[in-house]
């Protein structure tokens, strides 16, 4: 990837104030912008995010740029949303997070959810259709919500005029990282 596949590219990363998983945040965060992409972290509250690692320990502390409720999802190239156990169980309950995923899927934009992230897929009503992996406990949930769950470390689908990628953990972070790279480029 060059830094013209996404210098005027601009993302929204939606989370909770807490619980995120540390590494799904902050590396793509900081990957993208450091290719010129521009990267927004959209929370609940103006209050800082606390991220975790492995879902306990405390991890690095992240000031949200702005709001849910003040995101203006138009603006934006590419949703991700990040997991951690915690953070992807709030997050479905925010109608504001539901309204956002919606809007880049019924514009056809592309959207990216790693680990729990794809929960608030399913919360959206998205997933019929779609071809997509997770953290393993997903895997029920997906399937009763109409998508088709893999065991893999990325997965890109592109059917309903929208693209979704899904990875299972921080693990698939460079796989993940790669199609996020490939699906902004397409929008170059």
């Amino acid at each position: 990837m060059t830094d013209n596949d996404v210098k005027n590219r601009k993302v929204l990363a939606v989370v909770t104030n807490y619980g995120v998983e540390q590494d799904e945040l902050v590396v793509p965060v900081e990957h993208l912008r450091g290719a010129g992409a521009q990267v927004d972290v959209a929370a609940v509250s103006t209050d800082d995010i606390v991220t975790l690692v492995g879902d306990k320990d405390p991890g690095k502390t992240v000031r949200p740029d702005l709001t849910l409720a003040d995101a203006v999802p138009g603006d934006y190239d590419l949703l991700l949303v990040p997991g951690g156990t915690l953070n992807a169980d709030t997050l479905r309950l925010q109608d504001g997070a539901s309204g956002i995923i919606r809007s880049f899927t019924e514009s056809g934009r592309p959207v990216a959810a790693i680990c729990h992230g794809p929960w608030a897929l399913v919360e959206a009503g998205v997933v019929p259709g779609k071809r997509l992996t997770s953290y393993a406990s997903l895997r029920t949930d997906i399937r009763n919500a109409g998508g088709e769950w893999t065991d893999e470390p990325v997965v890109t689908d592109g059917a309903g005029g929208w693209t979704l990628i899904t990875s299972r953990n921080p693990g698939d972070l460079e796989a993940f990282l790669g199609e996020i790279d490939k699906a902004l480029a397409a929008r170059s």
